[in-house]
């Protein structure tokens, strides 16, 4: 088979996921990978064949999305012309992890596709909300990048379509343990925003993973490292808990670890308030707002007793089956 795999490049998550799907597909042909976006921080060991700087999310200061800055990089014209150019028929599958480009290109060529991650699985309603629904939001996750066919990834089988999380070798082969510090990975914030909070906890240790930080140090209790997938795992499988964002892969593999978490979803990041609705009804805190008390709040979680349920872990083989047997439905 040849395969089209088409990756929304607006942070690790989507890419780590299709690292780790990579192998597994292999057996099933030949993979191309198009990838869209320039927010990723991670080495790419895929053979990326398309690029497109697409749509790309871009952060303010402190935890939200600049959405100025998101629209005057877009290119309609441009990315139109990529989805024209791109030779999808050449292909026997083409699988789309929420990428725009490549939606547009099956319509318009008349391609079939199969949506598949996680935001295919806000097709169903049984997904969890907020209690504030945002109607714009509803409308980016439902036909941002429209297929026919869907196959999600959450944190629990919602619906039928939904299968568990994909959680990296290096986490399923892990053997944890708890060394007290916290891991931090906060991409949406700058250090000025918090490194006051962390400061405030002398007692505490903190591995901060940052975008602009170029090489591991340590001033007083927080130790400064760049984002790198093997650090960052070793941080994750040794740490007490992690404070991260509203995302799905690092509170996935968290759980699955059996870490606290603590989740602060991006402000007017309307998947990632789903995803800490989701969250919140499993027991994990979530918080807004990193202000003056942010020290408070996290002195306060680390002492509270926490009692996750069980992370499954998704069957790779398994599920491409399932994906292949819904595409060719």
């Amino acid at each position: 088979m040849k395969i089209f795999y088409a990756i929304q490049a607006t942070g690790n998550g989507h890419i780590s996921r299709a690292i780790q799907l990579y192998p597994h597909l292999k057996k099933f042909g030949e993979v191309d990978f198009f990838l869209n976006g320039n927010n990723s921080s991670l080495t790419i060991d895929l053979p990326v064949k398309f690029k497109s700087k697409g749509c790309s999310l871009h952060y303010s200061k402190c935890g939200g999305l600049d959405y100025w800055d998101i629209a005057k990089n877009i290119q309609p014209i441009q990315m139109y012309k990529e989805a024209k150019a791109l030779p999808l028929k050449n292909y026997d599958i083409v699988i789309n992890d929420f990428e725009a480009i490549t939606a547009l290109a099956c319509k318009m060529q008349k391609v079939h596709s199969v949506q598949f991650g996680h935001q295919a699985s806000f097709v169903s309603d049984a997904t969890p909300r907020p209690e504030k629904k945002s109607l714009i939001g509803e409308l980016i996750l439902k036909h941002y990048a429209p297929s026919p066919k869907h196959i999600g990834l959450h944190f629990k089988k919602y619906d039928s379509f939904i299968c568990p999380p994909i959680i990296k070798d290096e986490i399923v082969n892990a053997a944890p343990t708890n060394k007290h510090y916290i891991t931090v990975y906060l991409p949406s914030f700058q250090k000025s925003c918090l490194e006051n909070a962390f400061t405030k906890l002398p007692e505490r240790q903190f591995h901060w993973f940052l975008n602009d930080i170029k090489s591991k140090h340590t001033i007083g209790n927080v130790t400064f490292y760049p984002v790198n997938q093997k650090d960052f795992n070793e941080s994750l499988i040794h740490c007490e808990g992690i404070i991260t964002g509203g995302g799905f892969e690092t509170p996935a593999e968290a759980l699955y670890l059996g870490k606290k978490v603590l989740s602060i979803p991006i402000r007017n990041h309307y998947e990632q308030e789903c995803n800490a609705a989701a969250l919140k009804k499993m027991g994990v805190p979530v918080v807004y707002d990193a202000g003056n008390d942010f020290h408070t709040i996290i002195a306060n979680w680390l002492n509270a007793k926490t009692n996750y349920p069980n992370m499954q872990a998704n069957n790779i083989p398994e599920t491409l089956q399932f994906l292949f047997d819904t595409y060719n439905d």
